[in-house]
């Protein structure tokens, strides 16, 4: 028969759904059997055409058979409403309302999902070291407030000590980073800070998030403190909502400040209370310095510079509840951006609850949908790895991206050895401490400055660059004295020359650099 102006062979039991569905003439000579009509021939025609054929349009089928457009359209919104067909745009560059059957559907999704899975091939472990730096932005000449509110969205969640956040994280993202940033930022309500835990009596872990997004990343507390002053300065916030310190004193009927400040902290520490300010934070960690300002002390004040500000409790940034699926959706989402590639051991450093396996099905039903991709992207580590789309692109670049050294505080979100990668064999225990500091050169590790700075480990070749390179960030902090070198006296090591090219002079028990000293010796 002829359809849509061309000769066809059809199968002779078809006679009859082409002749009800088309209008179209049959020769003489059919059986009985082949002439006898059924339901909806139409509409089984189009569902067989599904069946066998990628996504197609109304018009796409109106040409073959010779149809108006009209009826056509009409017929399969029929079958959708039905729920035998999908409606919706499916191919890239899509032309309009396209129709699909599920099963057709479901096997592009497949086959798409392993081209995909199949385009990257795994890099080695050092990749990750070239990528991370570059993910974060470390170095970045962007400035100003939406810089940071850029870098805050992306570090949102993750627990860092307090000390290093602002001297370390921030300002090595930030160009020209100034505290006053991040003050207008939570003064303005656009982001705020949570306690993750004590490190001791002068640090902590706090984690960074926006506003709008507490809500559904913000931890739940947990073990709260039981003390008879901690009660009584809950039930006071709850109450009395937001409270100056000396409000709290007051509602509290004690004159011991200390002690009142004590119990505070540690209902910050537990993730309980927070502040309208960085003040307390600095206050804290620095011993009243701001980063940039060493030496500078606060005003006197009437209340402890530690419990400035006003203090409220988390619990309203927990406020409305979010159902744990979106929360884990949204967790999920938070540690992509973070990672870009999202693997087993980057979880568990994290710390989340549940670890992998409680994100798991939650990034597996966002790769189902085509948001992220599952693959083997990263040599060594687990096998089952997760990454954004963009973040697979730039990993592979890196490959072939000229080395370039980066310093980093040990803690960074960049680095990561010590939790995604291991650390290599050094003649040392390195960690990733608060005070500690990492030197990469194209991603791999070259030099670990320990906590407190007085010992250097090395692995593989040491040059001038990357000692100067970790002098630079290690010195933010204020005096720096190397006593060692991988165990061994610093004097007298292999490093010795090149600190001294660095700006480091002679101590009684080893090599000292001050901050003005590697000014010039940069600037040199």
């Amino acid at each position: 028969m002829r359809l849509g102006g061309e000769p066809r062979w059809i199968a002779a039991e078809d006679a009859s759904t082409y002749r009800d569905a088309l209008g179209i003439a049959l020769p003489p000579g059919l059986a009985e059997a082949f002439l006898e009509s059924g339901d909806d021939p139409l509409g089984r025609l189009l569902l067989r055409h599904a069946r066998t054929h990628v996504p197609f349009t109304a018009a796409d089928v109106a040409r073959r058979w010779g149809l108006v457009a009209t009826a056509t359209e009409q017929a399969l919104r029929r079958l959708a409403g039905a729920g035998v067909l999908l409606a919706g745009e499916f191919r890239p560059g899509g032309a309009g309302t396209e129709w699909c059957h599920p099963d057709v559907l479901r096997s592009l999704r497949r086959r798409s999902l392993a081209a995909l899975r199949r385009e990257v091939e795994p890099v080695v472990p050092e990749v990750l070291g070239r990528f991370l730096p570059a993910w974060h932005g470390i170095g970045s000449r962007a400035a100003g407030a939406d810089r940071l509110l850029e870098v805050v969205g992306q570090l949102q969640g993750a627990a860092l000590p307090a000390s290093v956040l602002e001297r370390d994280v921030l300002a090595a993202r930030v160009s020209g980073y100034s505290p006053r940033l991040l003050d207008e930022l939570v003064s303005m309500g656009e982001v705020v800070w949570v306690g993750r835990g004590s490190l001791g009596s002068g640090d902590g872990r706090v984690s960074l998030h926006l506003r709008g997004d507490a809500a559904a990343l913000v931890p739940e507390p947990a073990e709260p403190p039981a003390g008879a002053l901690h009660a009584a300065i809950r039930d006071h916030l709850r109450e009395r909502g937001a409270s100056f310190f000396a409000d709290l004193l007051r509602g509290l009927g004690t004159g011991d400040v200390e002690a009142a400040a004590d119990a505070l902290w540690d209902l910050v520490w537990a993730g309980e209370v927070t502040n309208d300010t960085v003040a307390p934070l600095r206050a804290l960690s620095g011993r009243g310095r701001q980063p940039g300002r060493p030496g500078r002390r606060p005003l006197m004040r009437l209340v402890p510079p530690r419990a400035a500000g006003r203090w409220s409790l988390t619990a309203g940034l927990l406020d409305p509840a979010v159902a744990p699926t979106a929360r884990l959706h949204a967790l999920a989402s938070s540690l992509l951006q973070r990672h870009g590639v999202l693997t087993r051991e980057a979880v568990l450093g994290e710390g989340v609850p549940g670890g992998f396996a409680g994100l798991y099905g939650v990034l597996r039903a966002m790769e189902e949908t085509g948001r992220i991709r599952r693959g083997y992207f990263v040599d060594g580590l687990g096998g089952s790895q997760f990454a954004l789309p963009g973040a697979v692109d730039r990993l592979r670049a890196e490959r072939d991206a000229p080395p370039a050294v980066v310093a980093l505080a040990a803690t960074d979100p960049a680095n990561p050895y010590g939790v995604t990668v291991p650390w290599p064999e050094l003649r040392g225990r390195p960690a990733r401490a608060a005070g500690a500091y990492v030197v990469l050169d194209g991603g791999e590790l070259r030099l670990v400055l320990e906590r407190g700075g007085r010992s250097v480990l090395t692995a593989g070749e040491v040059s001038a660059d990357h000692v100067a390179a970790l002098a630079a960030v290690a010195v933010r902090s204020g005096r720096l004295e190397v006593r060692s070198v991988d165990g061994e006296p610093v004097r007298g090591s292999a490093l010795e020359a090149a600190l001294r090219e660095a700006g480091f002079g002679a101590s009684p028990r080893g090599l000292v650099l001050y901050p003005e000293r590697v000014s010039r010796a940069l600037v040199g």
